[in-house]
């Protein structure tokens, strides 16, 4: 299974782009992950912005389960954020980074992931999600053809060869096997679309159905959603369907979907333009079973494993062709006025005995039921057309969830808030139970197909352990909710509903799965892994002998949340966080503001600064060139002084300033160091800003063969293990294709570490390790045994890389590195490594 991961400067775009996807598909076949804005203001007002470490956790949270994940981006910084993330992240699954429209190419990447598609077609299936809509504007409308390519190119080195358009790959040769026919037409009003579109390639489920819009149009495969949308099929067109034999039971699939329209209503079958749900009571929902395992959006955290519960009944829709008389009319309406006065009492007297989210959350459900102008145009209804009370109500709701759900996103949730009040002033008005949660006595999983808040507020102090609903989002209620009362939930479960009461139910809150029926050894297994590692804030191994276990940052917030997880302190302050969003450098004041936010996080500790690594995969509009034939090997780091010497300079005073504010052991460092020349250099010039501690990055293997020599003018170095990896096996770190390449325990980057190790032993020199290998609890023993003298990673590892270590003398490390570096491959040298210590 293939993850995906969405990068938004805005919360509320990349919710909305998700809800849109996801509705899409309907088999729970979809893993996908929002990482979208920079937090909240001191209003709690949404910041537009990105943040690689909430990337970089979304990739990692995805890897437990997937084969690979693809990240799309919105614009900007997203794209600078998504590639830093690559670095910050814990996990080895392959990852590409897709040059695809950001909505367009969610909901294609989502569709073909949920039907099973490889991260290579994937990727291809988002990089060709503008050809439909391109084509039908170049079709029918006047087109400026310059800007459409100049919308829609992209840099051809940003794009793998397995990631080309769809449209651009040659037509496949036809088929040798024998095929199996069917003719069907398109009965639906909008023809193939998005929806259908994906309807079709989630029932073509794996099998080799292709489709062709008769006569002489184009052909598409039924897994491909740009495919489909670029054949134009539209009301009344002849399709043919072909599969090889043996795949009738997909072809058959297919065709049912052609000949219910979709859903949509037929060309001989009008649909009915009321938006309330049936007046019959609702299609049995098919049985889920055991053994399946349901994914979802994990909204609040946690693992829990209990028996399922469903909620009581809904009310169902009152009849329609009921007329009340005209003379009973208006004591008809004062039914409405009575049951909603006393539908509010009751949700304020709940509002009263909660606490927290769910006492305002059920003030407000007060007053929807009390508002005056529902009542007034219900009674209206009653009084004029005959309506009965619980029929006035029922059609007042149904304008009011329509215009909701028109609106999406965040505002569309409170569809939810509108069908409880609904259904509690129905009840109250026939004398019905109000449908809710049943009161039990032992533990349970609430699954629903969407939660009331009186029915999510009910759980507090309840038996309810986690939730599971079929609807909602990240800010519905039922998540809000859930988070406060400390409850695992996972929402947007497709197919949740048709989970039988009585099930045994593992619910992650973390991963966003529901698994049914599952075995001790799996729930004490989901359980173990959701415990945080905990750290006690000082690394050390087993003789007791100390390995300082410090943070990588990239602003305040990391920062704070860093030291609240015990880092002793940061080994990394990506400073190029302070740049992003910009066109123009920020002034000395900005900086120093930006720095101490971080600095003031770790008084009396030791923070790591290094000077703007912009360039390659992390360019800046102010600090690089529009375009280089090859960034990776070009200005990039350190070298952007030689072009704007005063951007250092500024950075080096900025930082001089914020360390003389601050309490912090302020170390300043450079990146992108090839020669000793360019160290002294920067050494020279961080000393001569009044910064005392001054270093090097380690990236290049020429700075590693030469670290003796950096010794020499340098106060200590710390190893970039991704770009050294990338640079010593010329393989590209951000090429998922090439990740068995970039891999920290290649023996030849596991040598050059050694060298530096060596150098520092006899420097006595401090050698940090900052890239992706120092959070990996298996490598760890192996670079301390390599002469690493400190470790930096993202605080989720510290706990993990502590008990690793903690568990290992000095010469059961040094008993792996030397195992390590006698290995001619990787995978032998991890074998190697793990042999050593269990000895």
């Amino acid at each position: 299974m293939i993850g995906v991961v969405a990068v938004s400067h805005s919360a509320r775009l990349g919710e909305a782009a998700l809800e849109l996807a996801l509705q899409m598909v309907h088999g729970g076949g979809a893993q996908v992950r929002v990482a979208a804005g920079a937090g909240a203001d001191a209003d709690g007002t949404p910041i537009l912005g990105t943040d690689a470490v909430s990337v970089a956790s979304a990739i990692d949270d995805l890897a437990t389960e997937c084969d690979g994940v693809l990240v799309l981006m919105d614009l900007g910084s997203a794209v600078m954020s998504a590639e830093l993330a690559l670095e910050l992240r814990t996990s080895d699954v392959p990852v590409r980074l897709a040059p695809a429209p950001f909505v367009e190419g969610l909901l294609a990447a989502v569709i073909a992931a949920a039907a099973g598609g490889s991260l290579g077609v994937v990727a291809t299936e988002a990089a060709a999600a503008l050809d439909a809509k391109t084509g039908q504007l170049q079709g029918d409308a006047p087109v400026d053809t310059a800007s459409v390519e100049t919308a829609t190119a992209v840099p051809s080195s940003a794009v793998p060869a397995s990631a080309a358009p769809a449209s651009a790959a040659p037509a496949s040769s036809p088929p040798e096997e024998p095929r199996i026919t069917r003719r069907v037409r398109v009965r639906n009003p909008l023809g193939i679309h998005a929806r259908p579109a994906a309807l079709i390639a989630e029932a073509s489920a794996g099998a080799d159905v292709r489709l062709r819009r008769l006569p002489g149009g184009p052909e598409a495969s039924a897994a491909s959603l740009s495919r489909l949308l670029v054949l134009g099929a539209r009301r009344g067109d002849e399709i043919e369907l072909s599969a090889p034999d043996g795949d009738e039971q997909a072809l058959a699939a297919i065709a049912a979907l052609f000949d219910d329209g979709f859903g949509e209503g037929v060309d001989d079958a009008p649909t009915s333009a009321h938006s309330g749900p049936p007046a019959a009571a609702p299609a049995a929902v098919p049985a889920v079973a055991p053994g399946t395992l349901l994914r979802g959006r994990g909204v609040s955290a946690g693992v829990a494993a209990a028996f399922a519960l469903t909620l009581a009944p809904p009310v169902l829709e009152p009849d329609a062709a009921t007329v009340i008389a005209e003379d009973e009319r208006e004591a008809e309406a004062s039914r409405i006025r009575q049951a909603c006065v006393a539908v509010a009492a009751d949700l304020r007297s709940r509002a009263a005995a909660s606490s927290g989210e769910a006492r305002g959350i059920l003030e407000a459900s007060a007053l929807l039921a009390s508002d005056p102008d529902v009542v007034a145009e219900a009674s209206a209804l009653t009084r004029d057309a005959g309506r009965s009370a619980a029929r006035a109500i029922w059609e007042v709701a149904a304008a009011h969830l329509q215009a909701l759900e028109s609106l999406g996103g965040r505002t569309a949730e409170r569809a939810a808030d509108v069908r409880d009040v609904r259904d509690r002033v129905v009840a109250e008005i026939l004398g019905l139970a109000v449908p809710g949660v049943p009161q039990v006595t032992e533990p349970f999983v609430l699954v629903a197909h969407d939660l009331s808040p009186a029915d999510t507020a009910a759980l507090q102090g309840g038996r309810c352990a986690a939730i599971v609903t079929e609807q909602g989002g990240p800010t519905s209620h039922t998540a809000i909710i859930a988070r406060s009362l400390g409850l695992p939930a996972v929402v947007g479960a497709r197919g949740a509903t048709g989970i039988a009461a009585g099930t045994l139910v593992l619910v992650d809150g973390d991963r966003g799965t529901v698994e049914l029926e599952p075995t001790r050894e799996r729930i004490a297994a989901a359980t173990h892994a959701a415990t945080v590692t905990p750290f006690d804030g000082r690394g050390r191994l087993a003789d007791g002998s100390s390995l300082p276990l410090l943070a990588n940052v990239g602003h305040a917030t990391d920062a704070r949340t860093a030291a609240a997880a015990g880092a002793e302190g940061v080994g990394l302050f990506r400073t190029e966080f302070c740049f992003l969003d910009r066109t123009d450098a920020p002034t000395v004041a900005e900086q120093v503001a930006a720095y101490r936010g971080v600095l003031a996080a770790f008084p009396g500790r030791k923070v790591v600064v290094r000077t703007l690594d912009a360039g390659s995969d992390k360019p800046l509009p102010f600090a690089n060139a529009d375009h280089e034939q090859n960034p990776a090997l070009g200005v990039r780091g350190l070298r952007i002084a030689r072009r704007n010497p005063q951007l250092l300079d500024d950075q080096l005073r900025a930082l001089a300033e914020a360390a003389s504010a601050e309490s912090a052991h302020v170390e300043v460092m450079a990146p992108m160091i090839a020669t000793v020349e360019e160290a002294r250099e920067f050494a020279a010039a961080a000393r001569a800003a009044g910064l005392e501690r001054v270093g090097v990055m380690i990236e290049t293997p020429s700075a590693a063969i030469l670290a003796a020599e950096m010794f020499e003018v340098v106060d200590f170095v710390s190893l970039g293990t991704n770009d050294l990896t990338q640079y010593t096996l010329a393989a590209d770190r951000l090429l998922g294709e090439l990740g068995d390449l970039t891999d920290p325990w290649q023996p030849a980057v596991l040598r050059l570490i050694a060298a530096v190790g060596s150098a520092g032993r006899a420097a006595n020199r401090a050698v940090g390790v900052c890239g992706e290998a120092g959070g990996d609890p298996a490598l760890a023993p192996v670079l301390v045994g390599l002469g690493a003298t400190s470790l930096s990673m993202t605080p989720r590892s510290l706990g993990r890389v502590a008990a690793a270590l903690g568990a290992l003398t000095p010469q059961q490390c040094r008993a792996a590195a030397e195992a390590a570096l006698a290995a001619a491959t990787a995978a032998e040298a991890r074998a190697a490594a793990a042999v050593a210590i269990a000895r």
